[in-house]
């Protein structure tokens, strides 16, 4: 099966923070799921470097437009290679820059499908933009302020009276709130769609799609005074990654996506004006929308003026690379926001990594090392199931399926815990001393063969720690996938295994020495 998933590509106005890294890592650890279930994965990510956002961040800088994208993206492609998102050898990745000439045929391609099809029509637009949101807003959406009219995120707004190309937005309600009636599960979670039905059942006014009161965009095919309006021009990435509008393999295969994943500040934009330039231009909707939740620092809003803004970097150094992995897919529910805290990630580590999952591992690896040879112990696949029963593979596909990271991360961490309890209630250490070496054996092996399984499972969330897990098995590179959880592929008895090594180590802060007497 081929499975194409999408971050939203990433504005270049600033420089990536903790937001950025949650997308980004969610969609790399259903990629690597994909992946690990045997299908062919496209995973796409970039950045959105169009808009009047940008013009107006770089003129602040003393910088030209694309001097700042070229800037911003590089940022956003290391923070990619740090957070391990898209390392996988057999994953597609791309990255996509919307100053790409690849990207500027496309959109000007679906430009040209919409207006041939008579959706484009050109005016003039009198009304209410925000441009830190690069976004329009009818009169009764926006809040009366001290400071003057703001839009609902709060961001300030202008009034634009200006020439314009119309996309027909307003014919397409009807056929939406069908799309969505027959397509239940398009929008998640369930709160995002209800919202945007409330949304599309107000009403849909046409929509300006161009501008020229600034230039740094993609002109409009034909008439260069136009510039593209920058949402249509940004989520026409989902196709110029394919091809579009050439029938490439890569169209074939990944179009219609499987999942573009969102912020809960831009479903509008997918869920409303992406569906309706699609049935404009006689192209397939996406299977699925999903917009998660915004993460607070310590209780507060993440904001530039608060200086609270938390670094991908800063998590990787003070914590560990798939810790922060780990902490951001598990600490709250996909799609609700969620609270970033120092006390709140060593308590992950330490609780369910360190003491659950990492202490399972090294206390059965060095009891083998000890009393085993340093080999696998004789046992069988019945010995593993006995007081381990694992975890339901099907649960762990809908949990993937549902977009519900924490519950496939707390299943494992359940089977972790069952495991853990199994070792304290056979006490192999008094078996070696009752001379019931036999059984020993069995016990060990049984809790060989349940790090295996755990190991292979928490690989989307932990790719390098499970690898290492994984070595420390001995469990060959070419059966690490989901088809090998199965007992045929179960640890053979006798394999030599390298002495073990601590994998999960506890977080203890560091002291600061105030000197002094």
């Amino acid at each position: 099966m081929n499975y194409f998933i999408t971050t939203p590509i990433y504005y270049v106005n600033d420089r990536p923070h903790i937001g950025h890294a949650y997308t980004s890592v969610a969609c790399d650890v259903l990629a690597r799921f994909h992946r690990l279930m045997g299908d062919n994965v496209k995973f796409l990510t970039g950045t959105d470097e169009h808009g009047q956002k940008v013009e107006k961040s770089a003129a602040a800088l003393g910088v030209t437009p694309k001097a700042l994208a070229d800037a911003n993206s590089q940022h956003f492609k290391e923070m990619a290679a740090l957070m391990n998102i898209g390392t996988d050898p057999h994953i597609n990745f791309d990255f996509i820059r919307t100053t790409e000439p690849r990207h500027v045929q496309s959109a000007q391609a679906l430009w040209k499908k919409m207006a041939d099809k008579g959706f484009i029509t050109l005016g003039s637009y009198a009304g209410w933009y925000a441009v830190r949101d690069e976004a329009y807003y009818q009169e009764g959406e926006l809040i009366d302020t001290p400071n003057g009219k703001r839009a609902p995120t709060g961001a300030e707004v202008e009034w634009v009276e200006e020439p314009s190309y119309f996309f027909k937005l307003s014919e397409f309600g009807d056929k939406l709130l069908a799309y969505y009636e027959q397509n239940p599960d398009f929008i998640a979670p369930e709160s995002r769609r209800n919202e945007i039905i409330s949304f599309v059942k107000g009403g849909l006014r046409d929509l300006s799609i161009s501008r020229t009161t600034f230039s740094w965009g993609i002109p409009v095919p034909g008439d260069e005074k136009h510039i593209m309006y920058v949402w249509l021009d940004a989520l026409a990435n989902y196709l110029s990654a394919l091809g579009y509008p050439e029938n490439t393999p890569d169209m074939a295969a990944f179009w219609p996506a499987n999942l573009h994943m969102v912020g809960k500040d831009i479903i509008r934009f997918h869920a409303v004006y992406w569906p309706a330039f699609l049935m404009a231009a006689d192209l397939p909707l996406p299977r699925r929308v999903f917009a998660h939740g915004w993460w607070t620092i310590e209780g507060e809003k993440m904001s530039k003026s608060l200086g609270n803004a938390v670094a991908p970097g800063e998590l990787v150094q003070d914590f560990g690379l798939d810790q922060t992995r780990y902490f951001l897919m598990r600490e709250v529910p996909f799609g609700n926001d969620g609270n970033f805290s120092r006390e709140g990630m060593i308590n992950r580590i330490n609780s369910e990594l360190a003491n659950n999952i990492g202490n399972l591992a090294q206390r059965t690896l060095s009891m083998i090392q000890k009393n085993c040879g340093g080999r696998i112990p004789n046992g069988t696949v019945a010995d593993a199931e006995v007081g381990i029963t694992g975890v339901d593979k099907d649960k762990l596909i809908q949990n993937m399926d549902k977009c519900a990271f924490d519950k496939y991360a707390g299943d494992i961490v359940k089977y972790a815990s069952q495991a853990n309890e199994y070792i304290d209630k056979k006490a192999p250490w008094a078996l070696k001393k009752q001379g019931e070496l036999e059984e020993m054996g069995k016990v060990l092996y049984a809790l060989a063969e349940s790090i295996r399984k755990i190991a292979i499972m928490i690989q989307p969330i932990m790719p390098h720690s499970s690898s290492k897990v994984l070595d420390l098995l001995a469990v060959p590179e070419n059966q690490r996938s989901f088809a090998h959880l199965s007992a045929e592929f179960a640890l053979l008895p006798g394999v030599v295994l390298p002495p073990p090594e601590p994998v999960f180590p506890r977080f203890v802060e560091k002291s600061v020495d105030l000197g002094g007497a």
